[in-house]
């Protein structure tokens, strides 16, 4: 099991094979890697799993929100309150 942050696509950036986008993750944009995913494009709006730079698989805005619960979930349980 690997932990994983939910982000929108935001677009992808020209010049990298269609492998590189830009993700919106809780309102910043970052560099996200999406070649691991299944042959179909990702398109803008589309919510990934991300893990060290990679998107490692689709989700619904639901599941998004179920993986940002459960990183809140872990963050409210470290001693200091602050994320791990």
């Amino acid at each position: 099991m690997c932990l994983g942050i939910p982000g929108r696509v935001d677009h992808m950036l020209d010049g990298y094979g269609d492998q590189l986008a830009l993700v919106d993750v809780e309102g910043q944009l970052r560099k996200v890697n999406i070649g691991m995913l299944d042959e179909q494009p990702v398109r803008p709006g589309e919510w990934v799993i991300i893990h060290m730079g990679f998107a490692v698989e689709r989700t619904s805005p639901e599941g998004a929100a179920q993986a940002r619960a459960g990183l809140e979930m872990m963050g409210r349980a470290s001693p200091r309150g602050d994320p791990p």
